[in-house]
């Protein structure tokens, strides 16, 4: 939870590419049993395709796998993304060179098959701590003229407290947790409502909708919740 003080790991929503349908499950299966949610592709371009309409934390690429190798997407993540997406390589190949040339043309980091449980999360909580612009360990962020106080579950727009819902205070929370990145409506329902077959897209629409109203988005200088056709949603500081 975001939303004590703590040392627990932050759950992410993660894509894997990986072509052997073995290994996949049990990645899957380790990275679930961190408290993650998991996205598995066997082939670089459906991969591509998914990441293109779809956000997450963090991806998980193999080296060798149909179509595209892993630096292909590599190189196609770190031109296309407009933020620093942590990627993490988990392959068989366990050269020096391998390794060296991951890191070198951007994954931020490299673990030999095969991963072991313990390690593979701890490596993943670690880049997402190192890659991350908010310490998961503050009390209170601040964003002129907002404050977020998460001890109390507060809202606060210059100083005066604003009236939300639990879900519109988490929602809240998360969006200005990723400022600056889109988040698609999916990733929006699994962090804020969890995977719920009853909840749908349109609860994240009403809800942004409601959001926008109370902290005055559409009014408040220098903010943009804006709405991103067929994907979701950013907020931003924009320039004034």
């Amino acid at each position: 939870m975001w939303l004590e003080k703590t040392q627990r790991r932050r759950p992410l929503r993660i894509a894997l590419l990986e072509d052997d349908q073995d290994q996949a499950n049990l990645f899957m299966e380790r990275l679930r049993a961190g408290g993650h949610t998991c996205d598995h592709f066997d082939a670089g371009k459906p991969f591509i395709r998914n990441i293109k309409r779809d956000s997450y934390d963090l991806l998980i690429l193999d080296w060798i796998v149909p179509d595209m190798d892993g630096y292909e997407v590599l190189g196609w993540v770190r031109e296309n993304f407009d933020w620093r997406i942590p990627v993490v390589f988990v392959t068989a190949k366990d050269e020096e060179d391998d390794i060296v040339r991951a890191l070198e043309e951007g994954a931020d980091d490299y673990i030999v098959k095969p991963a072991k449980q313990r390690e593979l999360n701890a490596r993943i909580a670690a880049v997402a701590r190192r890659t991350s612009t908010i310490d998961e360990n503050q009390v209170e962020l601040e964003f002129e003229p907002y404050q977020i106080d998460l001890g109390n579950h507060e809202i606060k727009r210059a100083g005066e407290r604003i009236e939300v819902t639990q879900k519109e205070y988490e929602l809240i929370v998360f969006l200005f947790k990723n400022i600056g990145r889109v988040m698609s409506r999916a990733h929006i329902l699994e962090s804020v409502w969890g995977r719920n077959p009853d909840i749908n897209t349109r609860t994240v629409d009403t809800h942004v909708s409601r959001i926008r109203t109370k902290l005055s988005l559409s009014a408040e200088p220098g903010w943009k919740l804006s709405s991103i056709y067929q994907h979701g949603y950013r907020l931003e500081k924009i320039s004034t």
